[in-house]
């Protein structure tokens, strides 16, 4: 389910990642607002603010799916701790930005009619970054998952450079292992 993070760029060493950040976000829409501080921020001390509009609409549109579609309707009003999770992970050529969700069903993209005000947002992901995508959230070691599983990731990677330096080959699926 990774493979598109593959396609046309080297491989990468995990242990080659040059910056990551993560922040649990309130099962609240208006953590919208803070995923969108919390990506200018970082990407702000990585020196990217010139891909921040870019990655910044992603990332709203990923956490908003996540708010909308992934938590319970009574999560999102009485819980105050979400298990709603944004990442960003650096290397020296790509970014990739990945919202942790609990429910196991994959994103859909939808066809929204023009007068439609939501229903576009798969559409921008697509739009905006290189490749997304999705896979279950990986069960740690030892751990065994409920019936309903630990949810799932859903991706965005934007390359950064078109010269990059080589990267180090990594074993597939290590991109995700920690999310």
């Amino acid at each position: 389910m990774l493979e598109p993070l593959r396609q046309g760029l080297p491989p990468i060493d995990p242990s080659a990642i040059a910056g990551s950040a993560s922040c649990t976000l309130p099962a609240r829409f208006e953590a919208v607002g803070g995923a969108r501080r919390f990506t200018r921020t970082t990407m702000t001390s990585w020196d990217l603010g010139d891909r921040f509009d870019d990655v910044a609409l992603v990332v709203s549109e990923l956490v908003t799916n996540a708010l909308r579609h992934a938590l319970p309707a009574e999560a999102a009003r009485e819980n105050q701790d979400s298990c709603v999770r944004l990442h960003l992970m650096r290397w020296t050529s790509r970014l990739v930005c990945a919202v942790r969700d609990p429910s196991r069903r994959g994103p859909v993209v939808g066809e929204a009619p023009d007068s439609a005000e939501s229903g576009r947002g798969l559409f921008l992901v697509e739009s905006f970054s290189d490749s997304w995508g999705w896979h279950p959230s990986p069960v740690p070691a030892g751990d065994t998952a409920s019936e309903g599983g630990l949810g799932k990731v859903v991706w965005a990677l934007f390359r950064l450079t078109d010269h990059a330096a080589p990267e180090r080959p990594v074993p597939f699926g290590a991109l995700t292992d920690g999310l």
